[in-house]
């Protein structure tokens, strides 16, 4: 069973995963950053110029005693976004490598004069 599960857990697609997922939390946490510390107070200078003293982050509504965030449903939008785009840039990158490289394939080389010559001799034993 442990030599099961060691072939698995090492196979490549296996270790990429996991890797994948490592710098996608550590890339998460760097949007987050970037969306508390630059973005939302640089939403919140151009609302405050217009609704006078407005922080996003503190936007919020209760019903009853509940109180709804608005302002982190923002940030999350925000943050998810930012993601969203980064991972529609990376693999659009990826599919243009490929068709790159699909198109410098060369084609196959035509047949050599031998080749033809043992075909046709093939279709009149044939016939």
């Amino acid at each position: 069973m442990f030599k099961e599960f060691k072939e698995f857990a090492f196979k490549g697609n296996v270790l990429d995963l996991a890797i994948g997922v490592i710098i996608g939390a550590a890339f998460g946490k760097i949007v987050t950053a970037l969306v508390d510390v630059v973005i939302m107070p640089i939403i919140s200078i151009i609302l405050s110029l217009i609704l006078k003293d407005v922080n996003i982050a503190t936007w919020q509504f209760s019903i009853g005693a509940t109180p709804i965030m608005i302002g982190v449903l923002i940030k999350t939008i925000i943050e998810f976004l930012i993601i969203a785009f980064v991972l529609f840039l990376f693999v659009k990158g990826i599919n243009s490598t490929r068709r790159k490289q699909e198109v410098e394939a060369p084609a196959a080389p035509p047949p050599s004069e031998e080749v033809l010559l043992l075909r046709e001799i093939r279709d009149s034993l044939q016939k």
